[in-house]
């Protein structure tokens, strides 16, 4: 019989349960010529808004399709008391509100110092993850209990004050008309090395926030973000085709980090070049060290007095180490640094002069030098990696709050840019001086605070410039075979009645390889073949497995992360593509070989069903 593929849709599918009419051609709207404003169509131009949702701080940035070049930060929060600020601090706490008209919820800036609020709750997100030090999960969790919330909920609560303060900036800017006529798309960035999980998490957050679903609400990679924005701001400065480039997003709480190596220069696209990594290194950690050394200067008992007695002293002291030191301090410029506690007396021993903490560039690099050797360490782990297989390391590229300190760019100057003079030889030849290590240029972007979330607008609006990535684990299911005693436990086989002989469960089938090169217009397949007995349900579930061992086993056990549950509807698949088969005790069954097809995006997996390359139906993922 003559196989006709299916009239019905194909689907791809996002994180989180939702079907998504498939469009191959949905990343690449081109942007239209201006023609007016209030002529907006709302099928051509779009707004496109980007949200760094950030462990300490978060940005929002927005531009509008028809006019790419004019990118606007937001800067204007409530309870900014007029000052401008790139970001607003990623704080919530909710209050029993006086007047019931009133909201219940404050965040970023509305905060006396000493009230009490969630802090870094994005990092709660990720369970994978361990916490820094200073982040208490049971003060967070008696926050949370007192009103009856959930890190989720929280999360959700404080990206929908972002959503609703992005709206009401942009109607202010652009006008209700316009803003009614044209259609908003958000972007969303998130880190690098988190969970399939953990983006899932972040997505149905933002769903819930009101910003968006389905293709109208994309999610991308912090440091990929990062390194759309900019590797597109120093493209004069010859790029060339080959050359590896490491992102270093160093931020408040994480620092994050991907390499990637040109393969096209107009336009310009890009391959990861090493599997992503990152760690708890971020600028925050400074702040507790500041904090330990104010306090064995002037003694935990004045301290205690401070923070207790007189928080404006101890803010204004914090405020200018968060403002100056951190990102202007620098040994060479800096022989010491004049911290402002105002209303200390004098004591010469402590170090206390007309209101001033004196403190020598010695002390500041103590308080440095462990959180930035850690990052220097985290990207000397990419060099070596690209290295190992031949790659040409050219330049390392910091971004993030952390990564505008003055004092981190000139330590990664001088460990990538110290390399040693070639070896002694009394012949020497062109090969000894090309075998010297190359040294690598740090570059250091105009806007580095707010680089994340301009390329997340930019990634909104041109599509992906990213070809291929690394997988960060392994990806496999799990699947029954014939039983065989010299691979197999004889412990583990059972009889199947349909198969009519000895078989075992759990083997594991790896489809892709922890750092195996994995492109989104290149799907990768799972295979399967199912059995059904005649009035069985078609709606079949899979578990998709991965493994972050180098080596990953070859049967299930404890260890591996069931990463979501893939539930696929065989129904759409017309029934002359099933083979019916009988038993010799003539029973009769159904079989169907059919195929998942997985894509890795920037931040998420899809998915889709097909047989004999023909696409039918939906799967839906559920993540765990």
């Amino acid at each position: 019989m003559e196989r006709k593929p299916s009239m019905a849709s194909a689907f791809s599918v996002r994180p989180g349960n939702i079907p998504v009419a498939f469009n191959p051609s949905a990343n690449h709207v081109p942007a239209p010529a201006l023609s007016s404003l209030l002529r907006a169509s709302p099928v051509q131009d779009r707004l496109i808004v980007g949200v760094d949702f950030g462990t300490t701080y978060s940005g929002v940035a927005a531009v509008y399709s028809a006019t790419p070049d004019d990118i606007d930060i937001i800067k204007t929060w409530p309870g900014g008391n007029g000052i401008t600020s790139d970001k607003v601090p990623t704080e919530i706490a909710y209050v029993a509100p006086s007047d019931p008209l009133k909201p219940n919820i404050k965040w970023g800036f509305q905060f006396k110092p000493e009230e009490t609020r969630l802090r870094c709750i994005k990092l709660f997100l990720d369970r994978n993850h361990k916490l820094p030090h200073f982040v208490s999960p049971l003060e967070t969790a008696a926050q949370l209990r007192k009103y009856e919330k959930t890190v989720m909920e929280a999360v959700s609560d404080y990206l929908a004050q972002i959503h609703k303060h992005t709206m009401e900036t942009l109607t202010r800017r652009y006008g209700e008309t316009f803003m009614s006529m044209t259609k908003t798309q958000f972007v969303l960035t998130v880190p690098a090395v988190w969970s399939d999980s953990a983006k899932d998490a972040t997505l149905k957050a933002a769903e819930k926030a009101g910003m968006g679903s389905g293709n109208d609400l994309k999610l991308i990679s912090e440091p990929e973000a990062a390194a759309v924005y900019t590797l597109k701001a120093i493209q004069p400065n010859n790029l060339k085709v080959g050359d590896n480039f490491i992102v270093c997003d160093a931020g408040g709480g994480t620092v994050d980090l991907i390499a990637y190596k040109i393969i096209q220069l107009n336009p310009l696209r890009v391959e990861e070049s090493a599997v992503g990594t990152g760690g708890l290194c971020g600028s925050a950690f400074l702040n507790y060290r500041f904090e330990d050394h104010v306090k064995s200067r002037i003694g935990a008992e004045r301290y205690k007095m401070m923070r207790e007695k007189k928080a404006k002293t101890w803010n204004m002291g914090l405020k200018y180490f968060e403002e100056f030191v951190k990102r202007n301090f620098n040994e060479d410029e800096h022989a010491e640094v004049n911290v402002p506690f105002p209303g200390l007396p004098d004591d010469e021993e402590a170090g206390l002069d007309s209101g001033f903490l004196v403190m020598s560039a010695e002390q500041v690099k103590e308080i440095f030098d462990p959180v930035v050797q850690e990052v220097v360490s985290l990207v000397e782990g990419q060099v070596q990696s690209i290295r190992a297989k031949g790659g040409l390391v050219c330049g390392i590229v910091l971004v993030g709050g952390f990564g505008q300190s003055n004092y981190l760019y000139s330590r990664m100057k001088a460990h990538f840019n110290s390399a040693p003079p070639p070896p002694y030889t009394e012949r020497p030849t062109h090969a000894v001086a090309l075998s010297a290590t190359p040294s690598i240029e740090i570059f250091h972007p105009i806007h580095a605070w707010t680089a994340v979330v301009r390329g997340a607008v930019l990634r909104g609006l041109e599509g992906s410039m990213v070809v291929s990535r690394r997988s960060r684990w392994h990806y496999g299911t799990s699947y029954a075979t014939v039983f065989d005693e010299a691979k197999h436990p004889i412990e583990d086989r059972y009889w199947s009645p349909l198969w009519e002989r000895w078989m075992v469960s759990d083997r594991m089938q790896w489809h892709i390889a922890k750092g195996a090169q994995v492109s989104e217009s290149t799907p990768i397949s799972f295979h399967y073949t199912r059995n059904f007995r005649p009035g069985q349900s078609l709606v079949v579930e899979d578990d998709l497995i991965a493994c972050d061992a180098d080596v990953a086993p070859d049967s299930f056990r404890k260890g591996l992360i069931n990463v979501c549950t893939l539930t696929t509807d065989l129904n759409t698949v017309p029934k002359s593509l099933f083979t019916r088969l009988t038993t010799t005790k003539g029973v009769e069954f159904d079989n169907l070989d059919f195929t998942l097809d997985m894509r890795i995006e920037s931040a998420g997996l899809m998915f889709e069903l097909k047989v004999d390359g023909v696409r039918y139906g939906a799967v839906s993922a559920k993540f765990h």
